[in-house]
């Protein structure tokens, strides 16, 4: 496809072509876009407007504020609440936290997943009970 085709593309999805597009070079903007929309918009195990929450905690962590708003929109157009999108954010947070804490403190990894491994099954069969 042209840049032209792709452009016309872009437009029938957004209605406009975003600038961050425009910077993509001719000998990848076709397979870029083919691989945004798939990633972006096709259906796939999980269901869109969780994949967008997921994004939007990624985005937080990463403190990447262009992601972060496209991915709090697209959550708000996949029909996530607001409860949902701080859900996610705050999710995020502590996951991060944890993450900095234990990597920090250098906790055991050995132990750490052998406690996991006990504590999950604790739960497997509890429930069953």
């Amino acid at each position: 496809m042209t840049r032209e085709e792709v452009y016309k593309d872009i437009e029938e999805k957004f209605g406009l072509v975003p600038s961050f597009l425009k910077l993509v070079p001719d000998s990848t903007l076709e397979l870029e876009w083919e691989l945004f929309k798939r990633v972006q918009f096709d259906e796939g195990a999980i269901p869109n407007k969780y994949r967008e929450l997921m994004g939007l905690a990624i985005s937080a962590v990463t403190k990447c504020r262009y992601c972060t708003l496209y991915h709090t929109e697209m959550a708000r157009l996949n029909g996530a609440t607001e409860e949902e999108i701080e859900d996610a954010v705050h999710y995020a947070k502590s996951s991060a936290g944890w993450s900095a804490y234990i990597n920090g403190m250098q906790v055991d990894y050995d132990q750490f997943k052998d406690e996991l491994a006990r504590a999950c099954e604790y739960v497997r069969t509890s429930k069953a009970a």
